[in-house]
């Protein structure tokens, strides 16, 4: 029989955050595959320590994360998290479908958003409820885009149409694919974004001309009677202040967060097209382009591209400059706030406001608690700062390390160039 051994020593270095050889001792135990938040007391209990991050007390409130120590230990870069999650992904390939789950994402700067992840998370639902015949999820994108990550998106058939018809605000020409869509494939579903930002409006037109009653405001769907040959849905209803169920229709408008997105599999996303080409697209609706908008205009909640001031911004002026050139909503921390240098409607984070950018860039901030809690549905988080073991710079996608200042003007500079070149060459 083997009886193990301890070493209290180790113990000791494990529990004191503040010896020198504290991180060294944790990383053996997790070579070791031994919890460095328990240990084996001198009379045998089993002892917590309770400042350990991801702690759980007595009244079930789980030790947050003040450090971003959790964020870098337990998941490391967002590198290494991609490639392993990469490594590990089950690949599924559908041969002959049993039938087609489309789905119409908007894809808001020509990326799949958070909601449309959403929506494919839901797709897939529908689609594997039967394992002995499942279907297979149809994307169907319209006008140009910038996605690559289909198949981790859970995407089984791609239809893309990049027809110049369908740039800009072309419901019309938009509406008219999907009706050849549905003469050729009839999909049994039919998914989009419940969105302002398109869905919400190309989901009714939909059902308007299929003459269907689409299911709006889903925020979950289960079997009915505990079967999968039959759906039902709970959609928000009373401007979100009760909840309705009834039979899923077959074409669904989708809130945010409806599903989990797919992360465990890696599909095969074979592109896939009409058997006969669109006819020519003419639509009664002239885009004109987008009409200006002052970004200091726009709330922070809404922003899709925010420059935030921290407490290691000096130069001001050069700030505002930075903000103006790059065209970015401007947001700042609690601190900027409090001295004064940016009106209160402009904090973010927690005592602020929450923002969901596809852009956020953290200028000269260090990366409070309540601070990143206000931009965790961020996108993309850049950061600029001079200190690089601040909290700002471990949750940051991209770190510069430097002074605020002057990487604000390299980076006015350089976007001024750029456009000064694409004026001569035009």
């Amino acid at each position: 029989m083997t009886i193990p051994r301890r070493d209290p020593r180790r113990e000791r270095i494990a529990r004191n955050r503040c010896h020198p050889e504290h991180d060294v001792v944790l990383t053996e135990q997790e070579h070791d595959g031994a919890s460095a938040a328990e240990w084996t007391g001198p009379n045998g209990l089993r002892r917590r320590d309770p400042r350990q991050v991801g702690f759980i007390g007595p009244n079930g409130i789980k030790r947050i994360d003040r450090s971003g120590a959790q964020q870098s230990a337990t998941l490391g870069t967002r590198a290494t998290r991609t490639t392993a999650a990469a490594a590990t992904k089950r690949h599924v390939e559908i041969e002959s479908p049993a039938f087609m789950v489309a789905v119409v994402p908007d894809m808001a700067g020509g990326r799949l958003s958070s909601h449309d992840r959403d929506l494919l998370g839901l797709a897939r639902q529908l689609a594997d409820a039967d394992g002995n015949s499942p279907g297979a999820v149809l994307a169907i994108v319209m006008g140009p885009h910038k996605e690559s990550q289909w198949g981790d998106a859970g995407v089984d058939r791609l239809m893309a149409f990049e027809d110049s018809a369908f740039d800009g605000y072309s419901p019309e020409a938009r509406l008219a694919a999907l009706e050849a869509v549905e003469r050729e494939m009839a999909p049994r579903y039919w998914l989009l974004p419940d969105a302002s930002t398109g869905g919400a409006d190309l989901g009714r037109r939909l059902a308007a001309r299929l003459g269907e009653r689409p299911a709006t405001g889903v925020w979950s769907i289960e079997p009915t009677s505990g079967t999968s040959t039959g759906w039902q849905c709970t959609a928000r209803g009373g401007a979100g202040s009760l909840d309705i169920q009834r039979p899923l229709a077959r074409i669904v408008l989708a809130v945010e967060e409806c599903a989990e997105p797919v992360d465990e599999t890696r599909h095969a996303a074979r592109p896939l097209a009409l058997s006969q080409p669109l006819p020519r697209l003419l639509g009664r609706i002239d885009d004109q382009g987008r009409v200006p908008v002052d970004p200091a205009g726009i709330a922070l909640a809404e922003a899709e591209f925010i420059l935030s001031a921290g407490n290691g911004v000096k130069d001001w002026e050069g700030f505002h400059h930075a903000a103006r050139v790059l065209g970015a909503t401007e947001g700042a921390s609690r601190v900027v706030v409090d001295d004064g240098f940016m009106a209160r409607d402009r904090q973010v984070g927690a005592t602020g406001t929450w923002v969901t950018a596809r852009v956020y860039v953290a200028v000269g901030i260090s990366g409070a608690i309540q601070h990143l809690q206000g931009i965790q549905r961020c996108d993309k988080v850049v950061a600029i700062n001079k200190d690089p073991d601040c909290d700002m710079i471990k949750r940051a996608d991209l770190s510069v390390i430097g002074d605020a200042g002057d990487i604000l003007s390299a980076l006015v500079a350089r976007v001024e160039q750029e456009r000064e070149e694409q004026r001569d060459a035009a």
